[in-house]
C-alpha cells in the first residue's frame, strides 16, 4: 500500500531509514520537569570529533570558536491552553495551535479583536458535543466564549468571541491561557511557568512550544560571548505542536513532517552574507530555517518567486535539488530580492526535516538539547554529529543529565566526513 507523503524520488537510502535506528532508552525519571533556578547552571555535553566532555552551559563560549555568527529564535510562548468547564463539571481543554480565519499569519492574528477562528486539539471533546462554553473572570471583566465550527479527525476549528472586544486574541490568552507544557511533562503548568518557559529575549508571540535551546542563555552568558567576538543574532520561527509529534511509520519515508512559519530579516541576511566565521544555530527551529533559507536561495537562482511574497521550503525539495551553489550566494539571492521588492523581512514557511543523508550547507556547530527518542528532532541531531550522536546520549545517561525541554544542554560540532 502506498504510504501518504512519500515522495519516490528521494533517494532509497534516506526514504528507507528506519525509525528504531534513532531511540535510546529514556527512563521517566531522567526527563527534567521543572527548569534550574539558575538558566545557566544546567549541565553542558560538549561532542566534538570523537572526543564527549561534561561542562556548565556558563562556560559554552570556552567551546566556541572566536568571531562566530551565534543565531538564535526570538520567538515567544503565546497561553495557548485554555481550561474551560461546563454546567455539569467536565474540563474540557482547548489547546490553540494555529489560526485560520480571517488570517493565518500567526503574529497577524495574534493582533486581531474579536471574533477569531483557529485549529485547536480539544481534550476530553467527547464531553462537548455542542453549544457554547465561556470562561468568565469579573476581576478582569473579560468574558472569553468558544464555539466549535467543524473537525477534521483529531483537530477542530474552534470560533473565539471575546467581552471587552477590544482586546487582541493575544491579550486574552495571556489573561485566560495556561502555558502549554510539552506533553511529557505531566504536572500541571505553573504561574512561574509563563516566565521560565521562555528565552529571556522572547519577543514575537507564535509559538505553542518554546525554543528551548535558548532556555539556558543568560545575559551574563551573552556578555561572555562578546568578548570573544561572537556577535549573536536573531530570525523567529513560531513553534507548532507538530514538533512534538512522534514518527509513527516504520521508515522516515511515510513521516509527514508539520510546517511552521517563520521571517528573518536583513541584519541576519547580511550578518550570514558577510560571515568569516563559524554559524552557530541555538536549537533545531534556527537550525531549520537558517538550512531552509539556503535552498531558498538556490530557488530564486532557479528563477522561483514565491506566492504573496511567502516562501516555501517542502518537506523533500532540498533532497531532489543537484547543485553548486554556495551558502554565500545563495544568501545574496534572498537580499537581491528583498532589494527588488523593497522589503526589510524574508516571510516563509518550512516543513524541511533533516535526517540522515541531508547535505548543511549553512550551520556549523549546533546548541540544542536533548530530545526524545524517535523524533525528528533526535534524527536531524543524528544528521548533524553522524554516529557520534549514540556515544553522546549514552555519555549523558551514564553522567546524570537531564533530559528534553527542561533539561540540560549539548553542543553538537558539524561531521564533516558525511
Amino acid at each position: 500500500m502506498p504510504v501518504e507523503n512519500f515522495e519516490p524520488n528521494i533517494p532509497a537510502i534516506i526514504a528507507d531509514l528506519r525509525i528504531e535506528e534513532y531511540s535510546y532508552y529514556l527512563p521517566t525519571e531522567r526527563i527534567a520537569s521543572f527548569p534550574l533556578e539558575q538558566r545557566d547552571q544546567s549541565k553542558l555535553m560538549v561532542s566534538q570529533g570523537e572526543e564527549i566532555t561534561e561542562s556548565r552551559f556558563e562556560q559554552i563560549g570556552s567551546y566556541l570558536p572566536r568571531g562566530s555568527l551565534l543565531v538564535l529564535n526570538n520567538t515567544r510562548v503565546v497561553q495557548a491552553r485554555l481550561e474551560f468547564f461546563k454546567e455539569t463539571g467536565a474540563r474540557i481543554e482547548i489547546f490553540c495551535l494555529q489560526p485560520l480565519q480571517p488570517v493565518s499569519d500567526v503574529h497577524m492574528a495574534l493582533g486581531l479583536t474579536s471574533p477569531v477562528h483557529w485549529q485547536c486539539l480539544v481534550g476530553n471533546a467527547k464531553r462537548w458535543k455542542s453549544g457554547v462554553m465561556s470562561i468568565e473572570n469579573p476581576a478582569l471583566g473579560l468574558c472569553l466564549n468558544a464555539r466549535q465550527v467543524s473537525r477534521r479527525r483529531e483537530e477542530f476549528e474552534i470560533a473565539f468571541s471575546w467581552k471587552p472586544d477590544h482586546l487582541s486574541f493575544g491579550e486574552v490568552l495571556e489573561l485566560a491561557g495556561q502555558t502549554p507544557l510539552p506533553p511529557y511533562i505531566t504536572r500541571k503548568a505553573e504561574e512561574k511557568d509563563k516566565i521560565t518557559y521562555q528565552t529571556v529575549y522572547a519577543k514575537d508571540d507564535g509559538s505553542v512550544a518554546a525554543p528551548t535551546a535558548g532556555l539556558h542563555f543568560t545575559p551574563r552568558v551573552f556578555e561572555a560571548l562578546a568578548r570573544k567576538d561572537i556577535k549573536a543574532r536573531f530570525l523567529t520561527l513560531h513553534v507548532g505542536a507538530g514538533t512534538f509529534k512522534p514518527v509513527s511509520s516504520e521508515t522516515i519515508g511515510g513521516h509527514a513532517m508539520h510546517s511552521e512559519q517563520f521571517q528573518v530579516n536583513r541584519p541576519l541576511l547580511e550578518a550570514l552574507e558577510n560571515s568569516r566565521g563559524a554559524v552557530i544555530s541555538v536549537g533545531t527551529t534556527s537550525m531549520r530555517t537558517l538550512e531552509s533559507l539556503y535552498w531558498l536561495g538556490v530557488k530564486l537562482m532557479e528563477g522561483y518567486r514565491p506566492d504573496n511574497a511567502r516562501f516555501i521550503v517542502n518537506q523533500w525539495e532540498p533532497y531532489l535539488m543537484k547543485t553548486t551553489v554556495t551558502a554565500g550566494q545563495a544568501i545574496a539571492a534572498i537580499l537581491r530580492f528583498l532589494d527588488q521588492e523593497g522589503l526589510e523581512t524574508l516571510h516563509g514557511e518550512t516543513s524541511l526535516i533533516i535526517v540522515p543523508g541531508y547535505s548543511f550547507q549553512l550551520v556549523d556547530v549546533l546548541i540544542t538539547n536533548f530530545h526524545q527518542p524517535r523524533s525528528t528532532l533526535l534524527l536531524l541531531v543524528a544528521a548533524f554529529a553522524g554516529p557520534a550522536w549514540k556515544d553522546a546520549y549514552a555519555f549523558a545517561m551514564r553522567n546524570n543529565f537531564r533530559f528534553l525541554s527542561y533539561g540540560d544542554s549539548c553542543l553538537f560540532f558539524r561531521n564533516r566526513n558525511q
